[in-house]
């Protein structure tokens, strides 16, 4: 059973009242917005920046095409990267070079057979350059330390 031509237009006419009824609803709404002191004071600072909001956003603009075109451009990041290797290489050899030399200062300071150390290898200990040059930056980290805490 499809609806008659009348019940047709009666319901268009009910939806059209409707969409009315709320379009004038909504313009009310809107109205009582736009009449409070506070939206109107935001309303003319927003209308008087026009022009900076305007060079922000062209300035804005202008930095997003930079980054999509410096992001897209696979000899920059090429580039970027090399460099950056080039940069942390020595630093991460370096890293591995100390990590070791501690795992095998390590291995001979726990061996069975490691030599016990007494007063006299103590004081031949001291003479050796690179344990001076140890203690003197020990002694120059913990001043520093020091003064900092002062």
């Amino acid at each position: 059973m499809s609806p008659t031509e009348g019940q047709v237009q009666e319901v268009q006419t009910a939806v059209a009242e409707t969409a009315a009824t709320t379009t004038q609803k909504l313009d009310m709404a809107i109205m009582d917005q736009l009449l409070k002191p506070e939206v109107q004071q935001s309303l003319t600072e927003l209308v008087n920046n026009l022009p900076k909001i305007t060079e922000m956003v062209n300035t804005l603009t202008q930095a997003y095409d930079l980054v999509k075109t410096v992001a897209n451009d696979r000899v920059f990041i090429d580039d970027l990267k090399h460099g950056f290797e080039e940069f942390v290489k020595p630093i991460q050899d370096k890293a591995k070079g100390i990590a070791v030399a501690a795992i095998e200062a390590n291995d001979r300071a726990e061996a069975e057979n490691a030599p016990t150390i007494g007063v006299f290898g103590l004081l031949k200990m001291l003479k050796d350059p690179q344990m001076q040059k140890t203690l003197r930056f020990t002694q120059a980290f913990l001043d520093v330390l020091a003064e900092k805490k002062r």
